[in-house]
C-alpha cells in the first residue's frame, strides 16, 4: 500500500512527512502535509545555523516562527540583491578607474562595464583627455637685477591616472607650486630685455621642460602639454619709462638696418664700377698694344715695298697723306708757283649746300600731291638761303 492511499491508519513508516501524530488531531486524517510544519523546519534548520533555539509549542508558536523565518529569508535575499546590483558602474572612453580595495591599490580599469564588490571596493574615476588649465603670474628679479611680471598659463592633462590619485594629495597645488619654482628659475637666469621682447618662445619651453621635471619627481602623474606666457612687463610704476626705452632700442635696431640696406645696396655699386674701370683699362690696353704692333707691322711692310720702288711708294704716300688732310680739313687756301693770287675753298659751305639741295630735292619728292604755288614757294626759300649764306662767305674772305 502507498503511504498516502486512503484507508491508512495514520501510522505509515513511508510518509516522509510524519503526519501520523500531527498536532494531536485525529490520526485517522490523510491530507497533504502541513505548511507550518514545513516553516517550522526551515526556521528550526536557520536557528540551528545561527545558534538560536528550535521552536516548540503548539501550533501558534509554530506559525509565528514560521512568519518570522520567511520575512527573514526575503529580507535576506532583497539585501543581497541590492548590495550586488550596487557594485555595477561604467567608465566612460576618457576615463579610467583607479578601484582601491579596502583603501589599497588594486588595479586600473579601462573604459566600460565593470562590477566591483561595494563597501569592500572604491572606484575613483579619473579624466585623462581632458585639457586642464592652471594660470598662474608673478612678480620676480631677472640676472641684471631687473623687476619684471610675468603672466602665464599651464596646460596639462592626467597621464598617469594611480598616481594622480594616490601619491599626492593635491596634485594641482603641487603644480601650482611647481610652476612658481620653474619660472622664478628661469626669470632668474635671463635678462630683462630677452624676456620683455624676442625671449618669450624661449622663457616658455625652458619653463615647461623644468615645470616637466619637477611634477615627474613629485610623482603627481600630470603632463604639462604647453606653456603660454601671455604678458611678460614691467612694474606699473615704471611701465612708462621701460617703454621709452624699448623704442629706443626699436629705433636703434630700425637705423641699423637701414644703414645695412644702404651699405648693401652703394657697396656692390662701387664694386661694379670698378670692376667696369679694370676691363675698361684692360680693353684701352688691349687696343693701344693692338694699334702699336698693327703699325709696327705696317711700317716694316710699307719699308720693303720702298726699298723695291722708291719713287712710286713715295708719291703714293704723298697723295695719300694730302687726302687725309683734305678730308679732315673744312677751309682750303691754294696758292700757286710765282703768283701773289690765292684760291680759298669753302669745302664745308660747298658740303652744306650740297646737302641742301639734296634736302630740297628729298622735300619736293614727299610733296609731290603739292600745288604749283606752294612748289614755288618752297624753291623761293632755298634760294634765298642760298644767297645768304654765300653772301656771309663773301664778307669773310673780303675781311679775311
Amino acid at each position: 500500500m502507498a503511504w498516502n492511499e486512503p484507508g491508512g491508519n495514520g501510522n505509515n513508516p513511508q510518509d516522509p512527512w510524519g503526519s501520523g501524530n500531527r498536532g494531536g488531531g485525529n490520526k485517522g486524517d490523510q491530507g497533504p502535509p502541513d505548511l507550518d510544519e514545513v516553516l517550522r523546519k526551515v526556521q528550526d534548520q536557520l536557528n540551528r545555523i545561527f545558534g538560536g533555539k528550535s521552536s516548540g509549542g503548539g501550533q501558534g508558536g509554530r506559525a509565528s516562527g514560521g512568519f518570522n523565518s520567511v520575512l527573514l529569508l526575503v529580507l535576506i535575499i532583497v539585501v543581497a540583491i541590492a548590495w550586488a546590483a550596487m557594485g555595477f558602474y561604467t567608465i566612460d572612453q576618457q576615463e579610467r578607474g583607479v578601484v582601491l580595495r579596502f583603501g589599497k591599490y588594486s588595479e586600473t580599469v579601462t573604459p566600460g562595464l565593470h562590477w566591483n564588490p561595494p563597501l569592500i571596493d572604491d572606484v575613483r574615476k579619473v579624466n585623462v583627455t581632458r585639457v586642464r588649465s592652471l594660470d598662474h603670474g608673478a612678480q620676480m628679479l631677472t640676472e641684471d637685477e631687473n623687476i619684471v611680471e610675468v603672466n602665464m598659463s599651464v596646460q596639462y592633462v592626467v597621464a598617469d591616472p594611480k598616481a594622480f590619485v594616490l601619491n599626492v594629495r593635491d596634485p594641482e597645488a603641487s603644480l601650482s607650486q611647481a610652476t612658481e619654482s620653474a619660472l622664478r628659475h628661469v626669470v632668474g637666469s635671463s635678462e630683462m630685455h630677452s624676456i620683455l621682447t624676442e625671449g618669450r618662445e624661449t622663457l616658455a619651453a625652458s619653463v615647461q621642460e623644468r615645470l616637466q621635471e619637477y611634477v615627474n619627481r613629485y610623482g603627481t602623474g600630470l603632463q604639462v602639454s604647453r606653456i603660454n606666457i601671455e604678458n611678460a612687463m614691467a612694474p606699473k610704476q615704471v611701465q612708462s619709462a621701460f617703454d621709452d626705452v624699448i623704442k629706443a632700442r626699436e629705433d636703434e635696431q630700425r637705423v641699423k638696418n637701414e644703414a645695412e640696406t644702404y651699405a648693401n645696396g652703394v657697396v656692390p655699386e662701387a664694386r661694379g664700377a670698378a670692376q667696369r674701370v679694370l676691363e675698361e683699362a684692360n680693353a684701352y690696353r688691349d687696343e693701344v698694344v693692338a694699334r702699336a704692333q698693327g703699325d709696327a707691322e705696317r711700317f716694316l711692310k710699307l719699308m720693303n715695298e720702298y726699298h723695291k720702288a722708291p719713287e712710286v711708294t713715295r708719291e703714293r704716300l704723298y697723295l695719300d697723306t694730302v687726302e687725309n688732310v683734305y678730308a679732315n680739313s673744312a677751309k682750303v687756301i691754294v696758292d700757286g708757283k710765282g703768283s701773289n693770287n690765292m684760291m680759298y675753298l669753302p669745302l664745308d659751305k660747298l658740303a652744306e649746300a650740297s646737302q641742301d639741295a639734296k634736302a630740297a630735292r628729298k622735300m619736293a619728292a614727299q610733296s609731290s600731291s603739292l600745288s604749283n604755288g606752294d612748289i614755288q614757294q618752297l624753291t623761293d626759300e632755298v634760294l634765298n638761303e642760298l644767297r645768304k649764306r654765300q653772301a656771309v662767305s663773301t664778307t669773310t674772305r673780303e675781311g679775311r
